[in-house]
């Protein structure tokens, strides 16, 4: 680094994707950084869960938006993959009926219409193609004005589009609901189904969500990246590169207090009674936290307030464990659907409960896209896996003993046996986190993973923006804007960094010089 260079001291709180990504930005532009996390390694819910001598990816395991990280490395001599060893996927995911049938969906937009063709017939195919080709008009229309910048109000962003172009906002359809609008798509009630499960990517309910969603169709099919050591390696890249840029880590080091004189922030206190004086903090944790005053009465004054239990996003039931090489064609991502969609998120989000039949989500991490059982697993007979089942936020008025989570499991073994894969019980290994151990994870939550629903044309402008009313606190997250999963959270971070630069100015360091032969993802 120049020497010559003043360099501000700045603190960020949390050591999730935002965390990370704020920390590689503002050291870039002259700042004296260090990161603190109460947990012993960083990630965030991008975490790795200890079963059966293993470890299990529990958290994000789906990597997009691979353009969000060569922005946040532009001009800096440093590239991601020289962090991590990463391969495009062809086969997106694969999906399973209880009527037996199954669809693979690629990221060829022609090699699944195809499929979609063999799977139903041509009209669902065609419609296929019209979907997608509607998804990327949406995200290339919000790309710039709304996800990649600032959190604007409905008047900035209006403006930003042509405050006279009421087709250009006509096309994001932001009044007809998931499931509504993808009627106008397809008449195979098992397609609509398959595609109305986007929503939950953001943690809500298709019957719910904005149509604007079906964007995401367009970001999977830019480009679905496995990671070499599985996503908690992506975390311990982006540490790396931080640490390349003079960035400082303090892992298993919780703040319990965010200080402030004069109206703008002067510190934190540590949970051990240590103070780290700054002018500048990045908070990367649910913003609930803040107006619940867990981090003392300066946090509280920001006034982002709770999110009420009711407006929350999806929890889950996490199953990280392992288990025989399945003799079942388990792709790396491979979803088995539910044979009643509305019934399972009426349970969710009005009745406060899990389904009987719920739709069951596995991301067998020892495999390839293909499905392929890596070397390691054939020769151990084991591999490893990540079960999702959507569960409502109820985690911090509502515990799981043993007996819930027995059933829970006995749910999901239920589930996929009817879709046809067969699991012996007494062979698996598995820890599972509910929607109670999520609230206590990361504070503030409630178990919500993905923050504020996404229901309604507003809740994307309801989420806070990086700035905040108390000068020199600054949010970043998959609780605040642009949302939820890894690039999006990773997004908050740049903005929430270069918000703070715009602010309070800095110089940019010297650039890093680039990493040469790579670094280990072990």
């Amino acid at each position: 680094m120049n020497m010559g260079v003043r360099r501000e001291r700045t603190v960020v709180i949390g050591a999730g994707m935002g965390g990370l990504a704020a920390a590689i930005r503002l050291a870039g532009q002259g700042h004296d950084v260090v990161v603190l996390d109460k947990e012993n390694a960083p990630g965030g819910k991008m975490r790795h869960v200890a079963v059966d001598g293993a470890l299990v990816d529990g958290g994000p395991t789906v990597f997009t938006m691979k353009w969000v990280f060569d922005r946040l490395l532009e001009g800096s001599g440093q590239r991601l993959e020289d962090a991590v060893g990463l391969t495009k996927a062809d086969l997106l995911a694969r999906h399973r009926w209880t009527d037996g049938s199954s669809l693979d969906l690629f990221a060829d937009i022609g090699k699944s219409a195809e499929a979609i063709e063999a799977f139903s017939d041509r009209a669902n195919a065609d419609g296929y193609r019209r979907f997608c080709a509607d998804g990327e008009t949406i995200f290339t229309i919000l790309k710039e004005p709304f996800i990649a910048g600032q959190r604007p109000t409905m008047a900035q962003f209006l403006w930003r589009l042509g405050p006279l172009s009421i087709r250009r906002h006509l096309t994001l359809r932001p009044f007809d609901t998931m499931w509504s609008a993808l009627g106008d798509y397809f008449s195979d009630p098992r397609l609509r189904q398959l595609f109305a499960r986007y929503s939950t990517y953001v943690g809500s309910s298709p019957f719910m969500t904005p149509a604007t969603l079906m964007l995401i169709a367009h970001v999977e099919q830019e480009g679905v990246w496995m990671v070499d050591g599985g996503m908690h390696a992506l975390a311990k890249g982006l540490v790396r590169l931080g640490e390349a840029r003079g960035v400082r880590y303090r892992f298993g080091t919780g703040v319990a207090e965010i200080l402030s004189e004069n109206g703008r922030v002067s510190g934190v206190v540590l949970d051990d009674g240590e103070r780290v004086d700054t002018r500048a903090i990045v908070f990367n944790g649910d913003v609930s936290a803040l107006g619940a005053g867990l981090l003392g009465e300066a946090g509280r004054a920001v006034r982002p307030r709770p999110v009420p239990p009711a407006k929350r996003s999806l929890s889950a039931i996490a199953i990280a464990g392992t288990m025989p090489v399945a003799d079942f064609p388990l792709a790396h991502h491979t979803v088995f659907f539910g044979p009643d969609y509305p019934a399972e998120f009426s349970a969710i989000f009005d009745e406060r409960r899990i389904t009987a039949q719920p739709t069951v989500y596995i991301c067998a991490q020892d495999r390839d896209p293909h499905g392929t059982p890596s070397e390691a697993a054939r020769k151990a007979g084991r591999e490893r896996v990540l079960m999702l089942v959507n569960a409502p936020a109820d985690g911090d008025t509502k515990q799981y003993d043993h007996n819930e989570i027995d059933r829970c499991l006995t749910l999901t073994l239920e589930q996929l046996d009817r879709c046809g894969l067969t699991l012996d019980r007494a062979s698996l290994r598995t820890e599972v986190t509910t929607p109670a151990g999520f609230a206590k994870l990361f504070p503030g939550s409630g178990g919500a993973i993905y923050g504020r629903a996404t229901h309604g044309w507003l809740a994307s402008f309801q989420r806070a923006g990086a700035r905040t009313a108390l000068k020199g606190l600054y949010l970043a997250g998959g609780s605040v804007h642009p949302g939820p999963g890894v690039p999006m959270a990773t997004l908050s971070g740049l903005l929430a960094a270069d918000a703070l630069v715009r602010d309070h100015g800095s110089t940019p360091a010297s650039r890093p010089a680039a990493i040469s032969g790579g670094m280990s993802t072990g």
